[in-house]
């Protein structure tokens, strides 16, 4: 008797404490993952003060060579040429009409390259964030 009380013992176990923690783990990496933004290219940005939030949909990036970058979304940066920039915005802002376009210009990038990237930005009506570091 005490032989067939075991078995039914072991065959009641519960799964729902695993599943349970399963499922945090799967909400945690989904959250998580939201919140990376991939950005491969070596740039040192300029200290601020205070920092924006703004979830920005496009990127515009310029290292020190200055060379020009573009993603959308979550895409990886592909380099363009300069001339590229625009119509790759203005595409991007069809899909998007309230986008926002974030800039990240490399501390050492002359003023003029940023200054350019701010004009296609003005000349088309795009809403621009310059994106910096938080002062230390």
């Amino acid at each position: 008797m005490s032989l067939k009380r075991r078995s039914k013992i072991n065959a009641t176990f519960s799964m729902a404490s695993m599943t349970d923690v399963i499922f945090l783990l799967l909400i945690f990496f989904m959250i998580s993952s939201t919140v990376v933004m991939p950005n491969s290219i070596k740039v040192t940005l300029p200290q601020a003060q205070k920092q924006t939030s703004a979830k920005p949909l496009m990127r515009v990036t310029i290292d020190k060579e200055l060379n020009y970058y573009v993603a959308s979304g979550k895409q990886n940066a592909k380099r363009v040429r300069f001339e590229d920039i625009a119509p790759f915005l203005l595409e991007s802002s069809k899909k998007e009409p309230e986008m926002f376009v974030a800039l990240y210009a490399d501390e050492d990038v002359p003023y003029r390259e940023v200054v350019k990237i701010l004009n296609i930005a003005n000349e088309n009506k795009l809403k621009m964030v310059l994106v910096t570091r938080p002062k230390k």
